[in-house]
């Protein structure tokens, strides 16, 4: 072998030991890059689409391309690389739209709850005063509630951060993608809003938070007049000074962003009219729970609104048999009344009708909106995930047709947030928000199984409740030390949980405030499935925090929710007897 051969070997032998060597530096970068999918293009077939409310075409073809609806109908041809869903009979919709919600947003920590020298003025941040602050700066796309709300249906929200009286800048994102830009569909699409101080500081009352939003807003409105003054003829005059707060009013002044604003009972929802005829704001009225004896007054006043979807705890048919057992047991053998009912029994009674009829009016709320030709979408600022499909049902048997519910998830909210040309119905060149659900979405045994967001496929994981052998409860009574990740940090703590022949009571302990032990209402045990709830005293205003776990043997898992500063991992296990 010449000398010319072995160093050309020798060199080719060198250049595949390096290959070798860097090769796994290479699959791992390649692991590392996130790949683009094979394809975007999907076609579901054999599937119910409901084009709109009153629109359907059944047993058809949907196509789907680059985020984009491209095909519906029978006979559609499906495109050479397709990913093919068969849905057999499946029930297809366009994705909900929910027009209020901290939805991938997680509550700050409350860094500035500390003694402030002077209550009487404080810092516009300790007063709740942040208009000028962007959602997009505090959204999480792995956030829990992302998902939690987009498994019952929902691609679309307006999103608002954490806050009260002027807490920031709404947008409206995607319930998908990676990154917080990847959600944005339309960016500071409202100034956001809330009737509620600070605590603590001023402005601290309802009359505070009013004065207090006068006075910014006409404050706004002269600065923004004499920006205008001098960028025509700087000469002879001062400089304006940058006013980020006041700055964030100018888009509303120019009636080109509307005012958010959470109205939750009637005299939320009159004081917000009476600041808006005093200072002439474009308004979105949003989580309306008490509206609809000022139905009228909202119809002529022409404001966008979005009812919330939360409702009260529904009767339990245990309390009607109460009732009936009570009745009897005031009657003797004959029949005839055996004792009078006590003023204590007579006032409990009308007390016990006064709230079937809050119940009953809330429950309604929608169908009168309805009846009055009212357009409206939903909020879900207010609700739990998992109760937002039974609610709707509760709605729909208290009078609002299907056709009405599902135009309030989707055409409506559409129409209502300038986004009818993208969203809210089943139509070629909209985009590919859908949700495909096993049975009618309405039906009680209804299924989400999938949602597209803006083209991209979630399967839905369906969970069955954890059901105990031979039908037996899982056993809740004892002490359980608890962990809870917050936004706030850690929570940890103790719940006790005594049972009474079937009749549970208990406390619960925080690290959040240790000297504080709190009883616990409503606890429930079905199966292994264990709910109880506190209250909370959060900055003057009490909050309900639901705790639903499953339990499996000496440990549990599940969900804390506190209203609307939102759901948290909450995991425990039961401490030895002593």
């Amino acid at each position: 072998m010449n000398n010319h051969y072995r160093s050309f070997l020798q060199k080719d032998l060198l250049r595949a030991l390096i290959l070798i060597l860097l090769w796994p530096a290479a699959l791992f970068a390649q692991d590392e890059k996130e790949l683009a999918p094979v394809t975007r293009t999907y076609a579901i077939t054999n599937v119910n689409i409901i084009q709109a409310p009153g629109r359907r075409i059944e047993m058809a073809t949907l196509v789907v391309k680059d985020g984009l609806i491209v095909s519906a109908g029978k006979g559609v041809v499906i495109p050479p690389g397709a990913v093919v869903i068969k849905a057999d009979s499946m029930y297809v919709y366009a994705g909900f739209i929910d027009g209020l919600s901290h939805t991938g947003v997680t509550k700050p920590k409350d860094e500035n709850k500390d003694k402030v020298k002077d209550p009487g003025n404080p810092a516009p941040d300790r007063a709740g005063i942040n208009p000028q602050l962007d959602v997009r700066n505090f959204l999480i796309p792995a956030d829990k509630s992302v998902e939690e709300l987009r498994n019952i249906g929902f691609a679309v929200a307006q999103v608002v951060p954490f806050g009260n009286l002027l807490s920031g800048q709404a947008s409206i994102v995607l319930l998908g993608g990676k990154s917080s830009d990847d959600m944005v569909l339309s960016a500071r699409t409202a100034l956001y809003s809330e009737l509620s101080g600070a605590g603590n500081v001023y402005p601290s009352t309802i009359l505070g938070v009013m004065a207090k939003w006068r006075e910014l807003y006409r404050q706004a409105a002269l600065a923004k007049s004499y920006e205008a003054l001098y960028a025509s003829n700087r000469s002879g005059l001062a400089r304006p000074s940058e006013d980020r707060i006041l700055q964030a009013f100018y888009p509303v002044i120019d009636q080109k962003t509307p005012v958010l604003f959470r109205a939750e009972k009637i005299l939320d929802v009159q004081r917000v009219f009476a600041l808006k005829s005093d200072l002439n704001f474009p308004l979105i009225l949003a989580d309306v729970k008490e509206g609809w004896p000022i139905i009228n007054k909202i119809k002529a006043s022409g404001v966008r609104v979005f009812l919330s979807i939360d409702l009260p705890e529904e009767k339990k048919k245990e309390d009607k048999k109460e009732v009936k057992k009570n009745e009897k047991s005031r009657k003797d053998s004959t029949g005839v009344a055996a004792k009078p009912k006590t003023v204590a029994d007579l006032e409990k009674e009308a007390l016990e009708k006064r709230r079937d009829e809050a119940i009953a009016n809330y429950t309604a709320q929608a169908a009168h909106f309805q009846n009055a030709g009212v357009p409206f979408g939903f909020s879900t600022m207010s609700a739990k995930s998992k109760d937002i499909q039974a609610n709707l049902r509760r709605m729909i048997a208290a009078g609002l047709s299907e056709d009405a519910a599902l135009a309030a998830l989707t055409t409506a909210p559409a129409q209502l947030l300038g986004l009818s040309d993208r969203l809210g119905t089943i139509d070629n060149g909209k985009m590919a928000n859908l949700v495909i659900s096993d049975k009618p979405y309405f039906n009680e045994k209804a299924k989400v199984r999938f949602v597209f967001v803006d083209g991209m496929l979630y399967t839905v994981e369906i969970k069955e409740s954890k059901k105990s052998d031979g039908g037996t409860k899982a056993i809740a009574s004892g002490t359980w030390s608890y962990a809870a990740e917050t936004s706030q940090g850690t929570n940890s703590g103790k719940v006790v949980i005594k049972d009474e022949n079937g009749s549970y009571s208990g406390t619960i302990t925080s690290s959040f405030s240790p000297d504080k032990e709190r009883p616990l209402a409503t606890i429930s045990l079905d199966g292994n499935n264990l709910t109880f709830s506190y209250a909370i005293d959060a900055g003057g205003n009490k909050v309900n925090v639901e705790v639903t776990v499953t339990i499996d043997g000496d440990t549990f898992e599940g969900t804390m929710t506190a209203g609307q500063f939102g759901s948290f991992p909450i995991k425990a296990t039961k401490d030895p007897r002593r």
